[in-house]
């Protein structure tokens, strides 16, 4: 029965402190009753945490969206998370491009160059898959953990505290304007002068416990600045994944370019069109065709091209396409420059030999305009 009691007389305090809480902020909303104010400097750190909270939240979101912009596939795996089971592994879009490439080049025939090229792309699609997988793995962990961290647990901490500080402060202001009416009453009836002694001491403690919860806000608050400081060790992090994953994609293309643009001359389109096609291959009509450039120069005719490979004399030709050589044995060569080209006996007929001042190597037929 005396536990009974207790209860109800905690629970008709607290339900009196609340109410006297509600009194307080809606008489300061209406300017009513006078507010205790908060110092600058623990008004700017609280200005602070909520910039940093409200920030973070959005940078991390679309970081998200950037690493998984499938919404369906993020839900999944958030739902995943929160049951704290690990989400099945899915191919990604990469991957499945890759796979298709590869089933249709084997289907169309390996020895056909329009296969071999389906092939080919498509093992550079998996290889960018695979390093996809691996950033999203490594921003994860790095730069998306540490920053869900803090929203999740340091700034709800600083939400609690910070909820506390508003309580304390309502009891404060509630206590002044019980004692601010007290003393008023005093000065009428003598009656009052015990009230007045129970308002001062109410006011005392409700003092004390607001400049003691302010000063645990405070302390909280100005671990915002290490906070800053351990995301931007986060972001070097994702920034340093992401540079490891484009040179990976660069080096991968690059490769396939070269891989592409060494295809035997007697590959052509399936379908026999003379169309010129973006990755320089055998297909291109660029030296077949005796139309003018637009620069004005007249390229050459496939007898001109024959004649080219079976005498011993040099020709002027334009470069079309950047082409980095693959060995010492190869010229480099920047696209729209003109270089001295010539045959020699036992060659490749896909190549020829390349001269530019000093510098000598073979070059790749595809890439070449022979001027006349």
């Amino acid at each position: 029965m005396n536990m009974m009691d207790f209860n109800v007389k905690k629970f008709a305090a607290d339900a009196g402190t609340f109410l006297s809480r509600a009194v307080q902020f809606t008489e300061e909303k209406l300017g009513q009753a006078e507010k205790t104010e908060l110092d600058a400097h623990l008004e700017n750190l609280l200005s602070k945490a909520e910039c940093t909270k409200i920030w973070t939240e959005k940078i991390m979101k679309q970081t998200e969206v950037l690493l998984q912009p499938n919404p369906n596939a993020r839900i999944e795996e958030f739902v995943y998370e929160k049951l704290d089971r690990k989400a099945p592994s899915r191919v990604n879009n990469p991957e499945l491009l890759g796979q298709y490439m590869i089933d249709a080049g084997t289907e169309f025939g390996p020895g056909t160059a329009y296969g071999n090229a389906l092939i080919k792309c498509g093992e550079t699609q998996k290889r960018i898959g695979t390093a996809d997988r691996e950033l999203i793995q490594t921003a994860a962990l790095n730069f998306l953990t540490p920053l869900r961290n803090f929203i999740e647990g340091d700034y709800k901490t600083i939400a609690k505290e910070r909820k506390l500080l508003q309580n304390k402060r309502l009891d404060l202001d509630a206590a002044k304007t019980r004692l601010k009416k007290a003393k008023a009453a005093e000065t009428r009836a003598s009656i009052w002068a015990e009230e007045v002694t129970k308002s001062e001491q109410e006011l005392r403690i409700t003092q004390s416990e607001f400049d003691r919860q302010a000063e645990i806000t405070r302390l909280l608050l100005e671990g915002i600045s290490s906070t800053h400081a351990h995301h931007l060790r986060c972001l070097n992090d994702f920034v340093e994944a992401q540079m490891t994953y484009y040179a990976q994609c660069y080096q991968y293309m690059l490769d396939l370019q070269k891989q592409l643009g060494s295809f035997p001359s007697s590959y052509h389109s399936n379908n026999n069109q003379t169309s010129v096609v973006p990755v320089p291959s055998a297909s291109s009509n660029v030296i077949g065709s005796s139309a003018m450039t637009s620069s004005g120069l007249v390229m050459t005719s496939p007898s001109n091209l024959i004649d080219l490979k079976e005498g011993s004399g040099s020709r002027k030709a334009r470069v079309l396409y950047d082409y980095d050589a693959a060995n010492s044995s190869e010229l480099s060569l920047l696209a729209d420059e003109v270089i001295t080209v010539f045959s020699v006996v036992g060659m490749d007929s896909d190549w020829l030999m390349g001269e530019r001042g000093n510098q000598k190597g073979r070059v790749p037929i595809t890439y070449l305009e022979l001027l006349n």
